[in-house]
């Protein structure tokens, strides 16, 4: 391990391999490029990417596309579906989940140990997926919970010319045969400079990940996959952090984003607010935000209890927030970090006090 810390990208994770292999999660970025995590076979990692030393600022409202300006260019007649789509975000009630991935259990030990420790269901079950993989039809150990997959993306230029549309209508037709509404997150943080997906690394093209993203949409409703919302998933900032990289600019339009979500941790002892806010304000009055991939890690003394209690009080007043989905995992491949809320019983306590707040109760 070298002085700066250091988290792991992943290849793919298999539905198989859920207990025992942890996802991606974000970074602070900076403008220095970063080698991109290779795609990799099931079950093996992507390259370490260093975190930097400092993170940068989120990007001036004065210098940010608005999100209209993308929006214009949808497909001419396109529908803008209600707030959340197939899974409807809830007036004040926002629903709370995780990504579950916990030493020496499985995904059902993980899920019923959580439901011990805060006497309640997940209401979203996060699970990562690799790009080719077959979709699953069912994932009995999650029960009433909704599941959402975070879909690895592909270089961008080969969804374009259709030569994955196989791969999309595959997964399509069998996302629609879980006959129940779920969540996808196709292709994340991709204003950052570590995937495959990224700008960075697709020709500094934010429009033809856009064009991506509008294709895969269209292709699930042509296949009957009316039961997937589609969770368009920014980093908190991007890296570089350069106006053609701006978050708005990779948008794919009200039409085709059900949820907007965002990645965010407290890597810098960065607040709820300096992580979140710009994503709020960017988008929040349209869609409901979803904190699709967040967790705090410790800084000392009760700093994460205390960072949960503001992730509580952000959430409470901040109406537009739909849904929070923790991080929750201690095998971050690579990393020294501990993303679980239970490392000390002050932050179970606080975690616990959020999800069973009415606020959460969604």
């Amino acid at each position: 391990m070298s002085d700066h810390p250091r988290l792991a990208r992943r290849g793919l994770l298999t539905l198989a391999a859920l207990a025992a292999l942890p996802a991606a999660c974000s970074r602070s970025a900076t403008s220095a490029p970063t080698a991109v995590a290779p795609v990799a076979g099931p079950g093996t990692t992507g390259a370490a990417v260093p975190l930097p030393t400092s993170p940068s600022a989120s990007p001036p409202e004065s210098a940010t596309p608005s999100p209209k300006a993308t929006a214009a260019e949808e497909d001419a007649g396109a529908t803008v579906p209600p707030r959340g789509g197939p899974v409807p975000a809830t007036p004040g009630r926002a629903m709370v989940g995780s990504y579950l991935a916990l030493s020496g259990r499985t995904l059902t030990q993980s899920l019923a140990l959580r439901r011990s420790q805060l006497g309640r269901e997940q209401k979203i079950v996060h699970l990562f997926h690799g790009w080719g993989e077959r979709m699953p039809t069912s994932v009995p150990e999650i029960g009433r919970s909704t599941l959402m997959i975070s879909w690895h993306g592909t270089r961008i230029a080969s969804v374009n010319n259709g030569s994955q549309d196989d791969v999309i209508r595959s997964a399509a037709a069998r996302l629609a045969r879980l006959g129940k509404p779920m969540l996808l997150r196709w292709a994340w943080e991709m204003n950052g400079d570590w995937f495959e997906w990224d700008g960075t690394h697709n020709g500094r093209d934010p429009a033809a990940y856009a064009k991506a993203y509008r294709r895969i949409h269209h292709i699930f409703r042509d296949n009957g996959a009316d039961n997937v919302a589609f969770v368009w998933s920014p980093n908190w900032n991007s890296g570089p952090n350069v106006p053609w990289n701006r978050m708005e600019r990779y948008y794919p339009g009200d039409a085709y984003a059900d949820w907007v979500g965002v990645s965010g941790y407290n890597f810098y002892s960065e607040s709820p607010g300096t992580l979140f806010k710009h994503v709020v304000s960017a988008y929040g009055r349209r869609k409901p935000i979803m904190l699709a991939e967040t967790a705090a890690i410790e800084h000392g003394g009760a700093s994460k209890a205390n960072w949960i209690n503001a992730l509580s009080a952000y959430v409470k007043r901040t109406p537009e927030i739909g849904a929070v989905v923790w991080f929750d995992t201690d095998v971050q491949h690579d990393s020294q970090y501990n993303f679980r809320f239970d490392t000390s019983s002050a932050a179970l306590a606080a975690y616990r006090a959020m999800v069973r707040s009415s606020r959460l109760s969604g």
